[in-house]
């Protein structure tokens, strides 16, 4: 590839979006890394990419805040010239058993979850349309297709990525553009880390494997989806979840 490759990833600040980050960091390939909160993380997650020798931009905005996200994209294309990759990783919970799930964390939960990558890779495209090459990628959950309880809203906005992701690639193919997503099982994260030990050892009865996932792991499948070899692909979900769902 002659170009610098560019490769956005939102919600790259900590766990599987940092990992994601990490496996682009390589010569010749400029990582941007969105957060929306967190600096301190997304400017660790910036080092750890310019560590293993590739670039690394910071790029602060709400993924469900339209005219900041137009702006963000714009930005980005405006000063490197060019989009090659999209992850769509951002995500946010708002737990409730469903008669006591109020009306905002539904709404709170469907704008990020599922309008944010709505409206991130509507920006996207248009660089990568005019390219005629591009990934975009986006960060289902086993949730969204097993459902979970206490978990409607989102259960729901994961579901919906999937119906976005094959459209979107019936879509593009035609452009050389693919569109794919992965479906993580319980993965190690901060929020795996801080439930109880029953919890834990309840939670981790249920998957085959017999453990939790790495965040590299589902970064190495995201990885696999952007490349070359993976131009065939398109409108597929790719599940990292260790058996725990077979589709």
């Amino acid at each position: 590839m002659e170009h610098n490759k560019v490769v956005l990833v939102t919600g790259a600040s900590r766990g599987i979006g940092r990992a994601v980050a990490l496996a682009f960091a390589e010569p010749e390939t400029t990582v941007v890394v969105n957060y929306r909160s967190g600096q301190e993380a997304a400017q660790e997650t910036a080092r750890a990419v310019e560590k293993q020798g590739g670039k690394a931009v910071l790029c602060p905005f709400d993924v469900a805040d339209p005219d900041a996200v137009k702006k963000a994209f714009k930005e980005v294309v405006d000063s490197l010239g060019r989009l090659d990759v999209l992850v769509n990783n951002a995500g946010m919970t708002r737990d409730n058993v469903f008669p006591r799930l109020k009306t905002e964390d539904w709404d709170l939960v469907l704008d990020v979850n599922l309008k944010g990558i709505f409206l991130c890779s509507q920006a996207a495209v248009r660089p990568m349309l005019k390219q005629r090459h591009g990934r975009i990628i986006n960060i289902t959950s086993v949730v969204g297709f097993t459902g979970n309880p206490g978990q409607c809203n989102y259960a729901a906005a994961k579901a919906g990525i999937m119906g976005l992701t094959r459209s979107l690639a019936r879509e593009l193919i035609s452009r050389n553009i693919t569109v794919n997503a992965v479906a993580p099982g319980y993965i190690e994260t901060e929020m795996t880390h801080a439930l109880p030990e029953k919890a834990r050892e309840a939670l981790v009865a249920q998957i085959p494997a017999g453990r939790t996932g790495r965040p590299e792991e589902v970064a190495a499948a995201v990885r696999f989806l952007a490349s070359e070899q993976a131009a065939y692909i398109t409108g597929q979900v790719l599940h990292v979840n260790g058996g725990m769902y077979m589709g």
